[in-house]
């Protein structure tokens, strides 16, 4: 990446630390109610190691590497917030999403080395969904954090893609980004951002989740006889964003 670009980065960078860092003081209670939430579960009980998870994978991003895509995810799940990994989309939906660009090189797109990735909130839960279960335990604090990270997190999507351009956004997963959907915060925030006068605006692109598969799937299902990978992406990511965003 050029100088400049390098330099915005680094800054969008430290303030996206510096935040995950001062929400996790303002949060003591978030650990506790994590803690409940984990234990009354179905799903298997694991350690919590790291209630708001900062992308630790940032770090390894030097001015020598070429970021072709900023993705964007849901939130920390089990394997994320592992002391051991502290980073975004280790668990399988990482190995599908590595595993579809190892498979479609004329994308020229390494998983692990042209992609890097953020959340739509750095707050942990086993599953996306558990996020409402986790502000109904944590009460109205929790239940706000989750809202205005969302706020911050879109506000470092945009500086990040402002940094990289002419990097892509991919946004994956879009259900909970409808109105009164989880994420709908996030997507508010977005609309505000992403005005009608930026022209960022059209390098950002929806699709199905990586979990189960879906995107995969999606694309598979999609994809036109003789058409590219590059232009089936293209449009299936327009068409999900005009959906979900109008724009």
């Amino acid at each position: 990446m050029t100088e400049s670009a390098w330099k915005a980065f680094r800054a969008a960078k430290r303030r996206y630390r510096n935040y995950t860092v001062k929400l996790a003081a303002a949060l003591p209670e978030l650990e506790a109610a994590q803690v409940k939430l984990i234990a009354a579960r179905s799903g298997g009980t694991y350690p919590l190691e790291t209630p708001l998870v900062y992308n630790g994978a940032l770090d390894d991003v030097g001015p020598g590497d070429d970021i072709k895509i900023i993705l964007v995810a849901d939130n920390p799940g089990k394997k994320e917030q592992a002391a051991e990994n502290r980073r975004y989309l280790v668990g399988p939906s990482g190995k599908i999403a590595d595993r579809f660009f190892k498979n479609n090189p004329s994308l020229g797109i390494d998983f692990r080395r042209n992609v890097i990735i953020l959340n739509k909130t750095p707050i942990h839960t086993p599953r996306t969904a558990e996020l409402k279960d986790l502000a109904a335990l944590g009460g109205p604090r929790i239940m706000e954090a989750i809202k205005t990270s969302q706020v911050t997190m879109a506000e470092s999507l945009y500086e990040f893609h402002r940094a990289l351009a002419p990097a892509a956004v991919w946004i994956i997963g879009y259900s909970e980004m409808k109105k009164n959907g989880i994420f709908d915060v996030y997507t508010d925030t977005l609309q505000k951002l992403y005005h009608p006068g930026e022209p960022l605006r059209k390098s950002v692109f929806l699709y199905r989740h990586f979990s189960m598969n879906q995107f995969t799937v999606d694309f598979n299902r999609q994809h036109n006889p003789g058409e590219t990978a590059k232009k089936t992406l293209q449009r299936i990511g327009k068409a999900y964003r005009e959906r979900i965003l109008h724009w």
